[in-house]
């Protein structure tokens, strides 16, 4: 997954993105609303760390979202009964 991909997919990765980082407000959420340079600026702004840090946290955030694979759970089909 890209930074456009997730410009894309906003919406559905807020809530991901809030567990990752809890200072993040449901403001900062809608004002980042998945472009990358207003997501770095408002973590180096909530956690105070410089731009480089923010950025890297950002890319390895985005990088483990697209290498999570979602689970899909396989039930067992009942026995036909003859």
């Amino acid at each position: 997954m890209n930074w456009d991909q997730m410009e894309g997919k906003w919406k559905q990765m807020k809530g991901s993105v809030k567990k990752q980082w809890g200072k993040l407000t449901d403001d900062d959420l809608e004002y980042m609303a998945g472009s990358k340079d207003q997501f770095v600026g408002r973590l180096q702004e909530r956690y105070g760390i410089a731009k480089e840090a923010a950025q890297k946290q950002a890319d390895e955030w985005i990088q483990a979202q697209a290498e999570a694979k979602p689970k899909v759970e396989v039930k067992p089909k009942a026995a036909a009964h003859l």
